[in-house]
């Protein structure tokens, strides 16, 4: 478990679980989000395939992300672990409400300094409507790329209850 690849629907908690192994393992973490929107508008990271490249050429890493397109099959060939936080929508969904409303009150930056905006919630990019739209498509990839024959081994630790990856955490 040196090269780890935190995987789930928006809300699942991801980065929340990335950090906190990211500590206990003292394995570099990168924030995916982070990587990809990096200014003003949510502007894309133009680099972001050679970014991600260099960081995952090292021996010991965990990001926190299925990846976007263009670096998907990158992670998932480097990655020697996939922990799969596979929740259902009733554990994502208040999840992804609570922070979304929580970012939107305070005007918290985000990514790149950028803050949801009430208007936001109207778009089909929005953190809730994407959890919402893209929860089973999101589950049918992972699946798939779990099965998928590899050169390597890839160890996959899947988790369906948050209770279950908090026991998990603390046994380490």
């Amino acid at each position: 478990m040196e090269r780890i690849l935190v995987v789930g629907v928006t809300g699942a908690g991801k980065s929340t679980l990335a950090r906190a192994l990211s500590r206990r393992l003292d394995l570099p973490y990168h924030e995916m989000d982070a990587l990809h929107f990096t200014g003003p508008g949510w502007a894309v990271n133009s680099r972001l395939a050679e970014d991600v490249s260099r960081l995952t050429a090292g021996p010991r890493w965990i990001v926190d992300s299925l990846g976007s397109p263009d670096v998907r099959d990158l992670l998932w060939e480097r990655a020697d672990t996939v922990i799969w936080l596979d929740y259902r929508r009733r554990v994502v969904m208040p999840r992804v409400l609570r922070r979304s409303l929580r970012r939107t009150v305070t005007r918290e930056a985000v990514y790149g300094g950028n803050r949801e905006t009430w208007r936001d919630w109207l778009s089909r990019e929005h953190p809730a409507w994407w959890a919402w739209s893209q929860h089973g498509p999101r589950h049918q990839e992972i699946a798939r790329r779990v099965r998928a024959p590899r050169p390597d081994p890839l160890d996959t630790l899947r988790f369906e209850c948050p209770a279950a990856t908090e026991a998990w955490l603390s046994s380490l």
